[in-house]
């Protein structure tokens, strides 16, 4: 009995592979599209440096805007404070001007007062010339002259008169007359148009009224 044998075809066609059992196939890579990428990744990262870049900008002029107003505030209230010192030192220096300058007046009034009493106490006589060369400056030519003082000090008036007579060239008419109602050193001179009175009060009344003007009211 003969044996049965079954021919099949050789399958020539069959497609091999280097991957490993179970592997899967990479995937084919797009250059383009990964070039796309990186540039717009490129594009992302310098936008985002520039926004960092106005960001850092803009804080750094609004910092210094604020800076700014703040130093232009304490500079403004600096100078309303110099401001307020000043006009407050003004004020004081303006009190104590004034002070000084009433003192300085009462000072020189006490001592324009004090030399008109020296001088009447000292040498009287010396104020009744002066009175009399004033006088005669005002009268007309050998116009008449009367003066009258302190009972006590006649005699040395008609000595002044004698001594005034010797120097003038031109003729004096001058009557030496007792006055009960004056002080000793005062003296009335008298003539037809007029006359000269002096006396303390009289020259105190002069200095004040000279030094009316460095005194301040109070």
């Amino acid at each position: 009995m003969g044996v049965a044998f079954q021919v099949k075809p050789f399958a020539f066609d069959r497609i091999f592979t280097d991957a490993a059992p179970g592997a899967e196939a990479a995937p084919r890579v797009d250059r383009g599209a990964l070039e796309s990428i990186e540039a717009e990744l490129r594009r992302l990262r310098s936008e985002q440096e520039a926004m960092i870049a106005v960001a850092r900008a803009e804080a750094y002029q609004e910092g210094l805007q604020q800076a700014r107003r703040e130093r232009e505030t304490a500079v403004l209230a600096a100078v309303d404070a110099l401001q307020a010192s000043l006009e407050l030192i003004e004020e004081r220096f303006a009190e104590v001007e004034k002070k000084v300058v009433r003192e300085a007046g009462e000072l020189a009034l006490a001592a324009g007062e004090l030399l008109a009493a020296r001088e009447l106490a000292t040498d009287d006589r010396a104020a009744i010339e002066a009175a009399i060369g004033r006088a005669l400056a005002q009268v007309r030519r050998g116009e008449p002259l009367t003066i009258h003082v302190h009972p006590d000090q006649v005699e040395a008036v008609e000595a002044l008169v004698a001594e005034r007579r010797s120097r003038e060239r031109r003729r004096l008419s001058l009557t030496v007359l007792a006055d009960a109602s004056l002080v000793q050193g005062d003296a009335r001179i008298r003539w037809e148009q007029g006359g000269l009175l002096l006396d303390a009060a009289a020259r105190r009344d002069a200095v004040r009224a000279e030094l009316d003007a460095l005194l301040p009211p109070v």
